[in-house]
């Protein structure tokens, strides 16, 4: 009788003998193949460097494996690197979109109250404690005086060097344990948007006068043979402001009649790091 004549049931044995050998070949693969694993596994708790090399290797004996049980068969394989990507990103995208809706509902909703802004909790955690001081100090005694000093010569006619740049007494006045550090406590200060660098003067000038008669001034006067003082200040933001009554303050304390502070302008250029010294 032909191969094309048999009925299904007829064919069962001769399918379930190359099934029998298929796994047969299988188990003897997986048998050896475990072997070899328990010997690189050994290898490479001596020697770690190898590990990369064992996973490729157990990655061909399964695919050997597979092929010896299922043969013709295609191997299976999970998704893409591409595709991987492309479903975090939808993931990503999809919980934005839930995050932002949350929000609009919770705008609506005039029984939702709350007291401070979110992103205070994480500020707080990005704080060094000496620039808490520094906010203290901005908060109670105002705007702060700096001073930049400058190689000095007729305007227009000799261009003019920075010698030293915002120079301030800023880390004495706050009771800074790290002074030398306020430079970096100044950056960080203003890189979360809680305080700002003004061109503009303080109307009390005694600030500048205590603070040009400061060693390090003088000695950045000194260091060439004419300088120019550049008069500058350094103030809360109104988020600043906010976040140090809300988060800097003891509930107890009067902060109504805190020094004002001026709201920085569109035009005020935003310093580069190089500007800000202690």
């Amino acid at each position: 009788m032909s191969e094309e004549s048999q009925s299904p049931l007829e064919m069962a044995p001769g399918i379930a003998r190359v099934g029998a050998s298929s796994l047969w070949h299988a188990g003897v693969w997986a048998a050896g193949s475990y072997v070899r694993l328990g010997r690189r596994l050994a290898g490479v708790v001596l020697q770690p460097q190898t590990g990369p090399e064992l996973a490729r290797e157990v990655l061909d004996d399964g695919v050997r494996i597979f092929r010896a049980a299922f043969p013709g068969a295609p191997i299976p394989t999970g998704p893409s690197h591409d595709q991987r990507v492309e479903r975090r990103a939808e993931r990503s995208r999809t919980s934005l979109r839930a995050g932002g809706e949350e929000l609009l509902r919770r705008s609506r909703d005039v029984r939702d109250e709350e007291d401070a802004h979110p992103a205070y909790e994480r500020i707080l955690s990005e704080l060094a404690p000496d620039e808490a001081r520094v906010l203290r100090l901005l908060l109670i005694k105002g705007p702060q005086a700096t001073v930049d000093i400058r190689t000095g010569g007729p305007i227009g006619l000799i261009r003019s060097h920075l010698v030293a740049p915002g120079l301030s007494m800023i880390g004495s006045r706050a009771g800074c344990r790290y002074v030398e550090r306020v430079p970096s406590y100044l950056n960080n200060l203003f890189r979360l948007g809680l305080i700002w660098f003004s061109r503009e003067t303080l109307r009390d000038h005694h600030q500048y006068q205590v603070l040009e008669a400061q060693p390090d001034v003088l000695a950045a006067i000194h260091s060439v043979s004419a300088a120019r003082v550049v008069r500058r200040s350094i103030h809360l933001t109104p988020f600043g402001e906010d976040f140090c009554r809300m988060c800097l303050t003891d509930p107890a304390e009067n902060t109504a009649d805190l020094p004002e502070h001026s709201a920085p302008r569109e035009d005020e250029p935003k310093p580069p790091t190089e500007v800000l010294a202690g």
